[in-house]
């Protein structure tokens, strides 16, 4: 199990990974508005695998090389259109209920997002580094006390260069079922920060996240409302995704 939890809350700070040692350490990315919950969702229905990227150039250079792939992702909250990407539309937004079994079944998706992606490349070498959301929170908790000992840090995606509540919220809650399993873990101040912020918002947890910068955004557009309730069920899949060494995420079963 880890033997001390730390919250990163901005992209600041897991961009500030690289001058860090951090070889030996677990990692969970959390973008649950919407990211990392899309990657759940997606994996859980079947998808082989999803090869996050930074840039828009990225997905089309892979597309290139491998025509079979599905082109997904968004900026500003939207699917990437031909606009935004000289010309190629995108097969998928970044909306988890897009990602159904006759979507995602067999197919390898490759998805560029505004913080989501780049909160996973930060993590590139780490020892091992996990998808977290709410989605599988049960499951992530399991497989983290599953591992030997190491130094385990909860990467906050965030909002453009701040911090995003619900990303913090879902880290205290993975902070919260941790120390329920072993009161013995050291416990950073930034996750006392996380999991009190948890457990003041735990009996209501839609109407805080609801008032959170993406939340608003996404309540203001009809199609994207619903994504915040899928994204808040808690416990919805007993999955935990990868980011392997090729710099895919996949689902390595039981």
């Amino acid at each position: 199990m880890p033997c001390t939890v730390e919250v990163l809350f901005t992209p600041a700070e897991f961009r500030a990974l690289r001058e860090r040692d951090i070889s030996k350490s677990v990692c969970v990315v959390f973008d649950v508005l919407r990211a990392t919950s899309t990657f759940v969702t997606a994996l859980a229905n079947g998808a082989e695998a999803i090869i996050p990227v930074e840039e828009i150039s990225e997905a089309l250079d892979i597309r290139r090389r491998h025509p079979e792939v599905l082109l997904a992702g968004e900026r500003n909250g939207f699917r990437i259109t031909a606009a935004m990407s000289g010309g190629v539309e995108f097969d998928l937004g970044n909306s988890p209920r897009e990602y159904t079994p006759e979507t995602a079944r067999g197919r390898t998706v490759v998805s560029t997002t505004t913080n989501g992606t780049r909160a996973l490349r930060a993590c590139t070498g780490v020892d091992r580094v996990f998808v977290g959301s709410f989605l599988n929170l049960g499951a992530l908790a399991e497989a983290i006390l599953a591992c030997p000992p190491r130094p385990l840090l909860l990467v906050c995606a965030g909002t453009g260069e701040g911090a995003a509540l619900e990303d913090a919220l879902a880290a205290g809650a993975l902070c919260e079922r941790l120390v329920a399993f072993h009161g013995g873990l050291e416990v950073t101040d930034s996750a006392l920060i996380a999991r009190r912020l948890f457990v003041a918002s735990r009996n209501d947890l839609a109407a805080t996240v609801h008032a959170a910068q993406n939340a608003r955004r996404l309540l203001a557009h009809p199609d994207l409302r619903e994504d915040i309730e899928w994204c808040l069920q808690i416990d919805q899949f007993q999955l935990v995704p990868i980011l392997d060494r090729s710099g895919a995420v996949t689902n390595p079963g039981p």
